[in-house]
């Protein structure tokens, strides 16, 4: 039950944050009006007075941004990491000088955020060659998003900080955020002025954020609810007598007050010998490579972790074309030569893992997770459960037989 104060008090919160929006902006909305965020940004609009631009289909994205040409887009991380996907297969097919040009632009674009992140200044030659880069390579990839875009807002799941810092090496900085519906959407962000890659940023103004002993994040604030309609019990679990919300995801605060979340705390995975795992975080390090497209980790109650991989259409299927190799996207999920590139894949994310924590098998899947078969939100959320109600027997095989090799 959210109650209008509760809204009221929200849209003030984000007219006070810095840069965050105003008069004469345009945001592309593609959330659904169900979803809170969406009903957020859509009271925002008018209180603000910023133009809101609607767009149905989620899937339609990349169509609209040159069309619309927003200056604000709240989304979720999917819609970043197909753009990212896109962008480095542009630049993976690149060669000769315009292979050089690239990985000159990136290399200065990445000293630039190193700088920008510590809160130094850039020297005025570097800060020159990243304009020179800006205008080479950079200004193409901005293009795509409209050219104009200045706010560009990823929340509802983690966003893999490769990710983050792949656009900021750009001069695109996605601010990440973190809420949830008990609290009228947001409780923390990163902004302009204070913003750390791989958190969520600090609590919001008239927040409060606390990590209980079992890890779990609180909050509370004039945001949070009034609790679930006829459902006593569901809201004395989650809401304390002291109007400390349980948000049910496990975090850390730093030092600085920048709130990490590790996982859901109902997703986190403990195998069969008591080790935590959090599948979220080998999940979005899978996702970076431009050939996977969905993954999805399971070892609950299980010797080990292992997960289901959905192979990105166009760029395996680009891949295989150089390699000579023919057929559909299932023919490819089963040839040894596709298996061996995922495997490397796999192995580059354990690499830097403890042993428990390493993906020690993995299946991929013949297609994609889909809306129509309810394995993806309308906000392009996997749903776990679904997802491995229609794939049990996928994970049944990652496990038959555990003595063999990772593949």
């Amino acid at each position: 039950m959210i109650r209008h104060r509760n809204y009221y008090e929200m849209v003030l919160v984000n007219d006070r944050l810095p840069d965050h929006g105003s008069t004469g902006d345009v945001l592309l909305l593609y959330l659904p009006l169900a979803h809170n965020y969406g009903r957020l940004v859509h009271l925002s609009a008018p209180h603000i007075g910023y133009t809101t631009a609607f767009l149905p289909e989620p899937l339609e994205v990349a169509r609209a941004m040159p069309q619309v040409r927003p200056t604000i887009l709240p989304s979720v991380p999917r819609i970043y990491e197909k753009v990212h996907t896109a962008v480095t297969s542009t630049f993976a097919e690149a060669t000769g000088t315009r292979r050089r040009l690239i990985d000159w632009s990136l290399g200065v674009g990445r000293r630039a955020s190193e700088l920008r992140q510590q809160g130094k200044p850039v020297p005025r030659m570097l800060a020159a060659q990243v304009a020179l880069a800006d205008r080479l390579v950079f200004s193409k990839v901005k293009e795509r998003l409209g050219g104009r875009l200045r706010i560009p807002i990823s929340g509802g799941a983690p966003l893999a900080k490769e990710v983050a810092e792949f656009f900021h090496a750009m001069g695109i900085q996605i601010r990440e955020g973190y809420g949830l519906t008990e609290c009228t959407t947001a409780a923390a962000t990163n902004t302009t002025e204070r913003y750390r890659f791989g958190t969520v940023g600090p609590a919001l103004p008239g927040f409060e954020a606390r990590v209980a002993e079992d890890g779990e994040l609180m909050l509370r604030s004039e945001t949070i609810f009034a609790g679930y309609f006829k459902d006593p019990e569901a809201t004395t679990a989650v809401l304390e007598p002291d109007g400390w919300l349980h948000t049910g995801d496990i975090a850390s605060i730093d030092e600085d007050g920048f709130i990490t979340i590790t996982d859901r705390k109902k997703d986190i995975i403990v195998t069969a010998g008591g080790k935590n795992i959090a599948p979220q975080n080998l999940e979005n390090d899978l996702k970076t490579s431009r050939f996977v497209s969905q993954a999805l980790v399971v070892g609950d109650r299980r010797p080990y972790p292992a997960a289901l991989i959905t192979l990105d259409p166009a760029e395996i299927g680009k891949w295989a074309a150089e390699q000579g190799i023919e057929g559909d996207i299932d023919a490819l999920a089963r040839d040894e030569r596709v298996v061996r590139l995922v495997s490397g894949i796999v192995d580059e994310v354990n690499r830097e893992r403890s042993r428990f924590e390493q993906l020690k098998r993995f299946v991929i899947l013949p297609r994609d997770f889909e809306m129509e078969r309810d394995e993806v939100t309308p906000t392009l959320k996997l749903k776990r459960r679904v997802v491995l109600e229609h794939f049990a027997d996928e994970v049944e095989g990652l496990y038959e037989s555990a003595a063999q090799p990772t593949g």
